[in-house]
Parts: C-alpha cells; sequence; structure tokens
C-alpha cells in the first residue's frame, strides 16, 4: 500500500502548465529529431522538460529557502528553454506560428515563476 505525503507547498496552475509545456516539448523534440536535429533539440528537450520536474520538486521543499532554490533552477531552466527555442526559430527548424505559440507559453511560465519567487522571498524576509 502507498501513502502519499500531502505536498507542503502547492503551485497549483505552475504545476499544471510546466507540465502540459513539457509534454509540448517532448512533441517537438520528436518532431526535430524527424528533421535530423539533434543537437539544439536535445538541449530544448533537457531545459524544457527540468521546469516542470524542478516545481514538482518545490513542492516538496524541506525550507521556503529550498522552495525558492528549486524555483529559481526552473527559472534558469525556463531563460534557457526560450533561448533553444529562439535559435530554432531563427535558424528555421520552427516556423513562426509554432514558435509564437510555445514562446507564449514559455514566457507565461517565465512571468509566473518571478511572481512566486518575489512573494516567496519577501516572505522569508519577514
Amino acid at each position: 500500500m502507498n501513502i502519499v505525503k500531502p505536498k507542503i507547498y502547492n503551485l497549483g496552475i505552475l504545476e499544471e502548465k510546466t507540465y502540459s509545456f513539457a509534454l509540448r516539448i517532448i512533441k517537438a523534440y520528436k518532431y526535430l529529431a524527424d528533421k535530423n536535429e539533434y543537437v539544439l533539440s536535445k538541449q530544448l528537450l533537457r531545459s524544457g522538460t527540468s521546469i516542470g520536474a524542478n516545481c514538482r520538486e518545490a513542492t516538496y521543499a524541506q525550507s521556503k529557502q529550498d522552495f525558492v532554490s528549486k524555483l529559481s533552477i526552473a527559472l534558469k531552466e525556463t531563460n534557457e528553454t526560450i533561448y533553444w527555442l529562439e535559435l530554432l526559430h531563427d535558424s528555421g527548424f520552427i516556423t513562426d506560428e509554432s514558435f509564437k505559440s510555445v514562446h507564449t507559453d514559455s514566457v507565461e511560465i517565465l512571468k509566473l515563476l518571478i511572481s512566486i519567487i518575489k512573494t516567496s522571498k519577501s516572505h522569508i524576509n519577514n
């Protein structure tokens, strides 16, 4: 019998968005592999799926500082993912339409992370 410990921190919508985003990144990776693009797409896969993994880790953080640390890593991975998406777009591997859609989602995640980190840091310092 598995007993699941309740989450310490609930990220709600962010967890849902990062999970859905990771699935989109996996699909993009498969598409790019079919186009014989392996180097940039592998980087995109690694960073794009790491965002949600770090958010998931943050929900069981040992402290508020650990929570902020995990989300800060997710923030860095989001920024890196945006970089790989821009490179893939500007080099012609992904279309304008595909880029705009996934880029919009990544920027939304970035903004959510920044907001949560700022709020969490302000609670630590008070």
